[in-house]
Formats: structure tokens, C-alpha cells, sequence
């Protein structure tokens, strides 16, 4: 595993955990405290670039096709048995997640960040797991 390969897996971890603080009353805090709100949404942001920032570099690294999208990063390491195929499938939405946050956050539907996408913070440990067994 490259270096820099293991500091984007740390940093993963480092804002997951961060994110996993943050979880109990996220509803409440979520809607009545602002600076906690673009706190979570910037933690997630992280989260969701850093996956498909790890992807490209894992990639990179085996000499890989090069992607034409976020999403296709994630499924050229479910294509080549990195993360398991279904696994990928599934997900590769954390580049629209990703895009989400980054160009429609005006759309994001607040009590779904606080339910369903707080709740998948651990799809992004078993990712970060994938990755780390196949270096």
C-alpha cells in the first residue's frame, strides 16, 4: 500500500469518526443550529470525495482503465474483484451523494441526512476495509 494511499484511508476514518460523534439529537441540533448543520454536511462532503479520491488512487496504483466519472471509479474496483461487484454497485451512489453536496445542497433533504445517510457511515468502513486487503 502506497503512502498516500494510507493517508487518504486514515483521513477516511479520521472524518467518519468525527461524523459518528455527531450522530446522537442530529435532528434536533440538525435543524435549530446552523453551524452544526455545515458541519455535518462538510464532514460528509469529505467523506464522500475522499472515497472516490481513494478509488482513483487505488487505480492509479494498479494501472487500472481511467474512469469518466466518480461513479465509474467505484465500479472499475468492483470490475477488477478490489471491493466485491455487488458491493460496488451499491456504492458507487456515493458519487451522487458526493455531487450533491458539493452543486444541490439546496435540495438536500435535512431529516435524511440525520437517518439515512449517517446510518451508512458504515459502508464506508467496509470499503476502506476492501481496499486495505487487496493492497
Amino acid at each position: 500500500m502506497t503512502e498516500q494511499i494510507m493517508i487518504k484511508i486514515e483521513k477516511i476514518m479520521e472524518y467518519k469518526k468525527i461524523l459518528d460523534s455527531m450522530k446522537e439529537d442530529c435532528i434536533d441540533k440538525f435543524l435549530k443550529d446552523y453551524v452544526y448543520r455545515g458541519a455535518v454536511l462538510h464532514y460528509l462532503y469529505l467523506i464522500a470525495d475522499s472515497c472516490i479520491s481513494l478509488a482513483e488512487m487505488v487505480i492509479r496504483n494498479k494501472g487500472l482503465r481511467t474512469p469518466q466519472s466518480y461513479h465509474e471509479a467505484i465500479d472499475i474496483l468492483g470490475e477488477n474483484k478490489i471491493i466485491p461487484p455487488d458491493f460496488a454497485y451499491e456504492f458507487a451512489n456515493i458519487a451522487s451523494f458526493r455531487n450533491l453536496l458539493a452543486h444541490d445542497y439546496e435540495k438536500i433533504d435535512y431529516l435524511k441526512i440525520c437517518g439515512e445517510a449517517l446510518d451508512k457511515l458504515s459502508d464506508v468502513s467496509r470499503y476502506v476495509d476492501y481496499i486495505s486487503e487487496a493492497q
